[in-house]
């Protein structure tokens, strides 16, 4: 009998730590699915350790033609928030953020948010080389995530790291003096840095593809009237990203009557650990440094 009592009392409490466990695993707490590294960065400024960050595109991948798996599909359906840049970035997820949106996942698309500009015509969605509208992203995002969970101070954490997106601003500007204001033209592999020219000077004079996607393809007479623009221009260097491939840039360069240098700097992607490019801010200094270097 008294055996019999303790493998019910040794049954009894394997149900309830089973329960349990069973409660624990299903409530894994707030998650939010990024599309970039970049992003990722910003949301984990954020949110710190009150919520798991998932970030789709791999770090050094290409965010306008990257194809989300099964799993990740299901992630963006199951997250509390999804921040996306938006305004067809990402192109090979448009259809999936737009049918997860349909399903009644939590969409935030941030770029439409930042007073965008124009990029042909459309809008120019590059947002994330400008401090200033990174600052602003920060701030919509402890928004929705005060809608999720208000019991958390997300706004001060987001002006905590507002603070250190201007102070970032302010150090790009100190580097960049080095670059004579005649010298400020920029030649890139396609048109990414719009915003960054528009806030330290610069002009972007001419791109190896057209438009502000990766997956244009230039024509031949394209490539050789830019050869051209940089021989009239007096062009030095032609900045080219660290996801794509330069061998076009490269080739570009060759055809040129005068030496042209090509630099590879972070625009899509952050870094991997120890590039010096793998926080949002540490990429930012990086790229102006890059560019000072190059045109100083």
């Amino acid at each position: 009998m008294l055996r019999t009592i303790l493998i019910i009392g040794v049954i009894s409490l394997l149900l309830i730590t089973a329960c349990e466990n069973d409660e624990v695993e299903a409530d894994p707490g707030l998650s939010v699915v990024v599309t970039t590294t970049i992003i990722g960065d910003i949301v984990r400024n954020i949110v710190g350790a009150d919520a798991t960050v998932e970030v789709l595109v791999p770090t050094g991948a290409d965010p306008h033609d990257y194809q989300p798996s099964s799993r990740q599909v299901a992630s963006i359906n199951k997250a509390n928030l999804v921040v996306a840049i938006g305004l067809g970035l990402e192109e090979a997820l448009v259809d999936v953020l737009a049918a997860a949106e349909k399903d009644g996942a939590n969409i935030l698309e941030i770029a439409p948010l930042l007073d965008p500009i124009p990029l042909g015509n459309n809008l120019d969605p590059h947002v994330w080389l400008d401090p200033s509208r990174m600052a602003e992203a920060a701030r919509f995002i402890a928004v929705e995530m005060a809608r999720i969970d208000a019991s958390i101070d997300w706004s001060s954490r987001a002006e905590v790291y507002a603070i250190e997106l201007d102070i970032t601003h302010r150090e790009i500007e100190s580097i960049l003096e080095a670059v004579p204001r005649d010298s400020r033209n920029l030649v890139t592999d396609h048109d990414a840095l719009g915003y960054f020219a528009a806030v330290y000077g610069f002009e972007i004079v001419g791109t190896v593809i057209p438009g502000g996607s990766t997956l244009g393809a230039p024509s031949s007479d394209d490539l050789a009237k830019l050869v051209r623009m940089i021989e009239l221009e007096g062009v030095v260097a032609i900045f080219a990203e660290m996801t794509e491939s330069s061998a076009l840039a490269s080739a570009v360069a060759a055809e040129v009557g005068h030496e042209v240098e090509v630099v590879e700097l972070y625009t899509g992607s952050l870094g991997e650990p120890g590039s010096g490019a793998d926080t949002l801010v540490r990429m930012m200094l990086t790229n102006a440094k890059l560019i000072a270097e190059a045109l100083g």
